[in-house]
């Protein structure tokens, strides 16, 4: 996929997520406005796109057809067991104290 086609993609979601009617002119303001180059042809094919498919449909789609990563899959027992050693840690460990009630020591006095 081109960039062209990514910032399209974007500036679709963007429309149909403020609820603004889908058009090839609205599609090329919205990447003007953001400073993004694309060729002039691209964005009336994703305005034809919005105009024919249902958007959230293709969303959702689009999130439920891919794969897990088998790392996001099932997290490492060692991932699920860390916040609670550092809690632990945190328990145990005495409070520093802070420099502000020291008294002062200047060598050069």
């Amino acid at each position: 996929m081109s960039t062209s086609e990514v910032a399209c993609t974007y500036a679709m979601m963007i429309l149909h997520d403020d609820g603004i009617p889908i058009t090839g002119e609205k599609i090329a303001t919205l990447l003007k406005s953001a400073n993004v180059k694309v060729e002039s042809y691209w964005p009336g094919p994703f305005a034809k796109l919005a105009e024919k498919k249902n958007l959230d449909d293709l969303i959702m789609n689009a999130v439920g057809s891919a794969p897990a990563p088998a790392a996001m899959a099932a997290p490492a027992a060692a991932d699920v067991a860390a916040p609670a050693v550092e809690e632990k840690k945190k328990k145990d460990e005495p409070e520093e104290e802070s420099d502000d009630d020291m008294p002062i020591f200047d060598l050069f006095i």
